[in-house]
């Protein structure tokens, strides 16, 4: 084990856990990459274990996993290369030999398992392993590493650890699909649909990736090993569609248009201001059936600078004429360049904001991706000024914007299901960078949806439940002022 490794396992006592204080706090271990874990702790030992630990063993575990799984394709990429059939013809005896050793060591329960993946026949075996539910050994510290993931969780989401979602994870983690189903049956009996989602929110990517990993299908693996290492997947976790089809799905050009706010609108703007709580109630004001809002603001500095709010997610159809719907957030998650974030920058050009102009982006949800996105987007940033990025249950952590000046502040309440949906939930070895500001915290609006809502999320700042709200405002300073414009938008995908 190397030195990296060695620190790798050594638990801080003075570092605080995920979810203690204003803001979570990053563990030395999470940062560090090792080689193989042996063996998986026992669960007498996993009872006593620290959940900051259990993160740091799974981080070495999928290291281990990854490393196994390179070594089955080079292998297989050797094997099936034109230049040992060459040296097979030219030493036949050393050619039997080598293959001999390779079979063993491929095919072996006790080495790395039937471990051909990549190309031709790699993927042909891998499949055809897949199906005979062969696992190799990548595939065996893969499932252990998730399953430290979801133990760690169950440490700081006691409801995790209550009989039935044990018997639900316990089953996921053992491929028994049936006891699975029966399991997941009975919890939606016993607590209803939106608090089943609720409870194995802090787990839920690594439920999908486990299910994907450990099925006969083997065109949905890629999601699974994505996921463990905690990137971007490209595939959806049940069939492993790309995420191509998805952007086919979502294909407008992106349009807006000035629009004449409403009465309750127009209420709710007038009391407006710079402050969180506020936009949180603007953007809950707006809805999200195909407004955004641009403002303007006289700052006190003498400069002239932008809001603009972006709300989130129609759910009432899978696809819509707004860029609000469930084909856009797939399609905001998977990719930079959508409709929605398109339709964002009509807002801009329609509007007549002049290139180098300051803006300020809040989203919420989708918004709040869309708002990654163009912080993601080169020709954007180069445009105008993008100084703030404020997201509210957004699922942005594997996104990094251009401008690293661009100050990053997500507000992320930890019932809710949707800003796990990047991967990194509680259960998760990876953090944001130093940088970003992440607000996060636990309160009573336990069931998802309404944890999701933007009204919760105000609710519980306007309240001061957390110490967010001023500390969030004293970031944003640089857009106080008199608000000298509030021009709605319609957003339509074409």
């Amino acid at each position: 084990m190397t030195a990296r490794a060695a620190d790798a396992v050594e638990v801080d006592e003075a570092m605080p856990v995920r979810g203690e204080g204003p803001v979570r706090q990053e563990h030395p271990a999470r940062k560090q990459h090792s080689t193989r874990k042996q063996h998986p702790l026992p669960h007498e030992q996993l009872e006593q274990t620290d959940p900051e630990l259990l993160i740091s063993a799974s981080i070495l575990l999928a290291d281990a996993a990854l490393a196994a799984r390179r070594t089955g394709a080079e292998l297989t990429v050797a094997g099936a290369s034109w230049r040992v059939g060459l040296q097979a013809l030219r030493r036949p005896a050393w050619a039997l030999g080598t293959a001999l050793s390779a079979a063993r060591a491929m095919s072996n329960p006790a080495g790395l398992g039937l471990a051909a993946n990549g190309g031709l026949v790699g993927e042909t075996v891998r499949s055809l392993g897949a199906v005979a539910r062969r696992r190799p050994a990548c595939v065996a510290m893969a499932v252990d590493a998730f399953a430290m993931r979801i133990e760690a969780a169950a440490r700081e989401h006691p409801s995790l650890a209550a009989p039935l979602a044990k018997r639900l994870t316990n089953a996921i983690v053992a491929g028994r699909r049936i006891e699975a189903l029966r399991a997941a049956r009975e919890l939606v009996e016993l607590l209803g649909v939106t608090r089943t989602l609720t409870t194995i929110s802090p787990v839920v990517m690594e439920l999908l990736a486990l299910a994907g990993l450990l099925d006969e299908n083997p065109t949905n693996d890629s999601f699974a090993w994505v996921t463990l290492t905690g990137g971007v997947p490209t595939t959806d976790p049940l069939l492993g569609l790309p995420s191509v089809l998805i952007r086919h799905l979502n294909p407008g050009p992106g349009r807006a248009e000035r629009c004449d706010a409403d009465a309750m609108l127009a209420r709710v703007l007038a009391r407006s201001g710079n402050d969180i709580v506020r936009y949180i109630d603007d953007i809950s004001a707006l809805g999200n059936h195909g407004l955004a809002l641009l403002r303007r603001i006289d700052c006190t500095d003498g400069a002239t600078r932008y809001v603009l709010l972006l709300p989130g997610t129609s759910f009432g159809r899978l696809s819509n004429s707004t860029p609000q719907d469930l084909v856009g957030a797939f399609d905001a998650l998977l990719r930079t360049d959508t409709t929605y974030s398109r339709s964002a920058r009509q807002v801009l050009l329609r509007a007549g904001v002049p290139e180098g102009a300051e803006l300020m982006i809040v989203g919420h949800s989708l918004g709040g991706i869309t708002a990654m996105n163009l912080a993601c987007d080169l020709d954007f940033v180069s445009t105008y000024r993008l100084t703030h990025v404020v997201t509210v249950g957004s699922p942005i952590d594997t996104k990094r914007p251009v401008d690293p000046t661009t100050q990053v502040v997500s507000l992320v309440n930890e019932h809710d299901v949707i800003p796990g949906l990047d991967g990194r939930g509680p259960a998760s070895a990876n953090d944001t960078p130093a940088s970003w500001v992440e607000c996060a915290w636990l309160d009573e609006t336990y069931d998802y949806p309404l944890s999701h809502a933007p009204q919760a999320y105000a609710d519980t700042l306007r309240r001061g439940e957390v110490p967010h709200r001023d500390r969030v405002n004293e970031l944003i300073t640089r857009y106080d002022g008199e608000i000298v414009g509030n021009q709605p938008y319609l957003v339509r995908d074409k």
